[in-house]
């Protein structure tokens, strides 16, 4: 964590999400930490998944090819807000979830959801601003269901003009589908680029 970033000048905000605005429009993200703080973010390296080079695995493919899968964007956002937070250890502490809640309420935040037999089986979550989506955490009760959220989300940025998919760091798993890191300094002209269009994450 930069330290000038925990203590720069978003702290000036006066509301929290105006305060997550600001900071996600910056390239500057939080975690809630165990002891109920939050701290803020700005990697060096950067993840980002190119929405052009996602790559579909041979597992996910047959995934895609159950029919049973109902796909529903911002049906039960709290709903996947909750199972991306029911684990052992998680950043999203009550305060990172009313933030979320209150984006989710001014249109900022969206969900995408895999439902299977009428129950929620999995999903992610974000918050986009101009043409940049910003990943931020996803979950499954049933096996796949998440990358089948996550191959409907790159659908769904595709089609309606996003230029920039975020997911903060890069890890093995994103890296089947093709995420990768870039240097912060170029993470910043993509970001920067991507907030001059405009784009609409489609509503339920």
């Amino acid at each position: 964590m930069d330290k000038a970033i925990r203590e720069g000048n978003l702290n000036n905000e006066h509301s929290f999400t105006g305060l997550l605005l600001k900071a996600y429009a910056s390239g500057i993200f939080p975690m809630g930490t165990p002891e109920g703080n939050i701290e803020w973010y700005s990697p060096d390296p950067r993840g980002i998944l190119p929405l052009d080079e996602f790559h579909t695995p041979h597992g996910l493919r047959r995934a895609l090819r159950n029919s049973d899968w109902e796909i529903r964007i911002d049906h039960d956002f709290r709903g996947v807000l909750r199972g991306c937070s029911f684990r052992r250890e998680t950043w999203i502490t009550r305060d990172i979830e009313c933030g979320y809640i209150q984006l989710f309420e001014e249109g900022h935040a969206h969900s995408v959801e895999v439902w299977l037999e009428g129950s929620l089986a999995g999903g992610l979550y974000g918050v986009s601003l101009g043409a940049a989506f910003f990943g931020e955490s996803m979950f499954h009760r049933v096996t796949d269901a998440s990358k089948v959220a996550l191959w409907h989300l790159v659908k769904i940025l595709r089609q309606n003009g996003y230029l920039l998919l975020d997911t903060q760091w890069n890890t093995p798993h994103l890296a089947t589908f093709g995420a990768r890191e870039i240097s912060r300094h170029e993470y910043l002209l993509r970001l920067s680029e991507a907030l001059e269009k405009r784009a609409s994450f489609p509503t339920a």
